[in-house]
């Protein structure tokens, strides 16, 4: 276990007394260690007004999901006095779609102990354990600390702002607040909707057609076989709510919904989200992203949803932002990436 203490003459002055950051324990019980994660991410989300439920099966299925890109082990801290978690900060890397090797910094601290110097802390410790593992695994791209926080968290910009980091784009969180009277376009000559089957190899060619078609797209993700893992052991993991359109036997296009149960009943909702909605390039601008949007928003209704939301790029290059509006879709909540060059 990793463990360093901060006390409050040191180096860090402002911060609790007392604080220490550890790692987890190689052997953790993972479902405990998500027990006492959730409560620290909620709390801040209910004083930040965020409408987000993080729940444990979905910390458990994060922790659980380790591989090159994150391990808890090496890269989560946790922020502690005593025995109290305060806090915590985790760390994982992408080769991004516009050449950076950015390592992306995310992290809470409780709102009984915020403007203590824990934030900062976190922070200090993200960004020297990226330096580490850039340099123990150099790259011919620059590397750059990256980190994301909705308009709402003002506290979290306004320290990402105060260290260094600059707002370098917007992304929009999209809500269609009824699913009454959708016009479904028809698809292009030659394609088909089929239901998706639940199989392996089926989920695998939808991952990899979705991966495919992001390649265009500003920032990335690291899509690898933990993520597949995460996203298929996901509690509300449901294909039976895709709409996939196929050119014979290829993927030409799709949308992944989902309704998050646990996030609808927590704020007395019935919302759906089009979660991924990808058109892989041989197949754009003959209209199927519409089409695909459209049928999910059926899909949606038909599994007793009464509104939808969806997540987009501000300067999303295929259009995406546009093909929404048309469809009734209006910004809900602006959200922006940070950067730092390293």
């Amino acid at each position: 276990m990793t463990d360093t203490t901060f006390p409050a003459a040191g180096h860090l002055p402002a911060a609790a007394s007392g604080l220490r950051l550890a790692s987890p324990e190689a052997d953790a019980d993972l479902t405990a260690l998500a027990q006492r994660l959730a409560p620290v991410a909620n709390a801040c989300n209910a004083q930040d007004g965020m409408d987000e439920l993080v729940t444990v099966d979905e910390l458990t299925n994060w922790l659980s999901a380790k591989g090159e890109h994150f391990d808890p082990v090496m890269d989560l801290r946790l922020a502690l006095v005593g025995d109290q978690l305060v806090g915590y900060m985790w760390t994982d890397w992408v080769d991004t779609t516009d050449d950076l090797r950015e390592y992306r910094l995310v992290g809470y601290v409780h709102p009984d102990w915020q403007r203590r110097g824990i934030g900062t802390a976190l922070l200090a410790w993200g960004e020297e354990h990226a330096r580490e593992h850039y340099a123990a695994h150099p790259s011919d791209r620059p590397g750059a600390f990256g980190s994301w926080a909705s308009e709402k968290r003002v506290a979290k910009a306004a320290l990402l702002t105060k260290h260094g980091y600059s707002q370098v784009r917007w992304f929009f969180d999209m809500q269609r607040p009824d699913l009454e009277e959708i016009n479904v376009p028809p698809l292009p000559d030659g394609l088909e909707i089929r239901p998706m089957g639940n199989d392996e190899p089926s989920l695998r060619a939808l991952f990899a057609a979705d991966v495919e078609a992001f390649q265009d797209h500003w920032g990335g993700f690291a899509a690898d076989e933990p993520m597949f893992k995460r996203w298929i052991h996901d509690a509300d993991f449901d294909p039976s709510l895709f709409v996939v359109a196929w050119d014979g036997d290829q993927i030409a296009g799709g949308v992944e919904n989902a309704i998050y149960r646990a996030d609808n009943v927590a704020f007395g909702r019935s919302r759906g989200w089009l979660d991924s909605v990808f058109v892989r390039r041989p197949w754009r601008r003959r209209g199927l992203g519409a089409a695909l949007v459209a049928r999910s928003m059926v899909v949606l209704r038909e599994a007793g949803m009464a509104e939808a939301m969806l997540g987009v790029d501000s300067d999303n290059p295929t259009g995406a932002l546009g093909l929404y509006e048309r469809a009734g879709f209006r910004v809900h909540t602006r959200s922006s990436a940070f950067r730092k060059p390293m």
